[in-house]
């Protein structure tokens, strides 16, 4: 039990903070569209979010590696717990209009991404503590990230449709606030300050010293072929995703007739059955044959998802295709993560993997524009066909490039 308290310590947190996290991604464009109907301010909303999620993920990095991330991971979510709570808040003073909104998911953006990177970073030493394989812990991490957000999705359509998004936000704030608690006191501190490279004399200024972390961590990371096709592949299909769950999938709700509860239910349906994949990854994770059970499961998880609602198909059919799109996803961050923490040095754990995750979440700002631009100029159906045709070309690039090799080989090294 001691060996596993800061596992299950970890695990706890991120369930709390991501099924809370995934209950704002629901409420807060729902609450855009339903207030202004334009799906261009929807993801204008999400853009304002992402984009200062994104720079602040990779800026993250040094600090983290300096600080610890314990540290960060409790100073940005008690932070977040206050700028969450401003959101309901204003909503019940019937003060909450876009230009209030947009600056409000701006800072909810900048907090959130060092935090999430923090706590990416401790899984290596929470795997070393918990003496067991690196994909056993990246796919427990990986299955209680879709349980999260399938109770998020599914508790979210439920609380949106009886309280309204505005006020759903509190139960954010709460998730924030026990995750402080549960890093705070089940987790130690996993990685010391470094220590000082020169004497005090010769030592460079605070600024030029993160340049050189963050120059460090560039460096690595550029110079690893098998990290830069990760970053190209994962931040193509994000951007997509994001026009997807952001934009796409909420107008074609309200088209079809239904509410936010139907909304959340077919996020959980896609969430709840990749707890599955997630799970059997998990278990036969140091086992598998990587690229060819990643390549398979991206194939599965992208293009059929878009085609369906695209055809405007029976909710049945939708559903069962999102099971299935599902149960293929939760074999895929398991299989990314452990490459990924494979390849990296410890030493430079936070800044690579903060830069890492980063440049993947580089264009997802901009997915909920492209969403309501091609809404806007092609229609809803066209839309969604066209995102899904560019997701399965994505999904073909570890066929293509020879640099997703690398995925087994260090499967066979490890």
């Amino acid at each position: 039990m001691r060996r596993g308290g800061p596992f299950l310590a970890l695990a706890a947190a991120e369930t709390l903070s991501l099924s809370g996290t995934r209950l704002s991604t629901i409420a807060i464009p729902w609450l855009v569209l339903v207030a202004t109907g334009s799906p261009v301010l929807t993801g204008l909303t999400a853009m304002m979010e992402m984009l200062p999620y994104v720079v602040a993920k990779a800026l993250g990095g040094p600090l983290i590696d300096r600080v610890g991330p314990k540290r960060i991971a409790v100073v940005c979510d008690t932070a977040s717990v206050a700028v969450v709570m401003l959101v309901p808040l204003l909503d019940r003073l019937g003060l909450l209009g876009m230009p209030v909104l947009l600056p409000i998911v701006f800072v909810m953006g900048v907090l959130r991404g060092p935090s999430d990177a923090a706590k990416q970073a401790m899984v290596p030493d929470v795997a070393e503590l918990a003496a067991v394989p690196l994909e056993r812990v990246t796919g427990l991490i990986g299955a209680i990230e879709r349980l999260a957000s399938t109770a998020g999705a599914a508790g979210a359509g439920a609380l949106i449709g009886l309280i309204g998004p505005g006020q759903a936000l509190v139960v954010n704030a709460v998730t924030f606030a026990a995750a402080v608690l549960i890093v705070g006191v089940g987790i130690p501190r996993l990685r010391s300050i470094p220590e000082p490279r020169s004497t005090p004399e010769a030592q460079p200024d605070w600024i030029s010293s993160y340049l050189g972390d963050l120059r460090e961590g560039w460096g690595f990371l550029r110079g690893d072929a098998v990290l830069v096709s990760i970053i190209v592949m994962v931040a193509t299909t994000n951007l997509l995703d994001q026009a997807y769950g952001a934009v796409l999938l909420p107008v074609w709700t309200q088209s079809s007739g239904h509410g936010p509860e139907l909304l959340g239910a077919m996020f959980a349906a896609f969430t709840g059955a990749s707890i599955v994949g997630a799970a059997i990854a998990a278990a036969i994770g140091e086992r598998m044959p990587r690229l060819m059970v990643f390549t398979v499961a991206f194939l599965l998880t992208g293009f059929p998802r878009f085609f369906i609602l695209a055809l405007d198909a029976p909710l049945i059919l939708i559903f069962v295709t999102l099971a299935i799109a599902g149960f293929a996803s939760g074999f895929l961050n398991p299989i990314l993560s452990a490459v990924i923490f494979e390849r990296i040095p410890k030493p430079l754990t936070g800044r690579v993997t903060a830069m890492n995750a980063a440049l993947c979440f580089a264009l997802i700002p901009f997915g909920g524009l492209v969403g309501g631009a091609l809404i806007t100029t092609i229609g809803l159906a066209s839309a969604l066909l066209f995102t899904g045709l560019a997701y399965l070309a994505a999904t073909l690039f570890p066929l293509a490039l020879k640099s997703f090799r690398g995925f087994d080989k260090a499967f066979t090294e490890s």
